[in-house]
């Protein structure tokens, strides 16, 4: 997860939007080490997984509304990482932590993310 958080501190760091299939080929990437390995992931791993999901499902649905060609595609993408981001939530308050420290760390992403 760390290679993903790192690639997409990349991407929010750019001027421009990447192109329909880059985003796809991330946002796949994201999802399938959901699939592999979400049992095993840590607090740590989670959070960073969690922060990854929401900035995807909030591009995601901001770019479902402007694109005619991939809306639909763009909109399955947002459902997903909304999915991912809740059971990820629920796994985290259920392993101890508050939401305000759910909330504290994705503000230090965002701030990282400014930097």
């Amino acid at each position: 997860m760390d290679e993903k958080l790192a690639k997409l501190m990349e991407y929010l760091q750019m001027e421009t939007e990447i192109p329909f299939e880059e985003f796809k080929s991330y946002y796949s990437g994201v999802i399938e080490l959901l699939n592999k390995e979400y049992n095993e992931m840590d607090q740590s791993t989670l959070l960073k997984a969690k922060y990854i999901c929401s900035i995807v499902q909030a591009n995601a649905e901001s770019r479902s509304h402007r694109s005619k060609i991939n809306g639909k595609h763009f909109k399955k993408m947002a459902s997903k990482c909304g999915f991912w981001s809740d059971a990820i939530d629920f796994r985290l308050k259920k392993e101890g932590l508050s939401q305000d420290e759910i909330d504290a760390a994705m503000s230090q992403f965002n701030k990282q993310s400014e930097e």
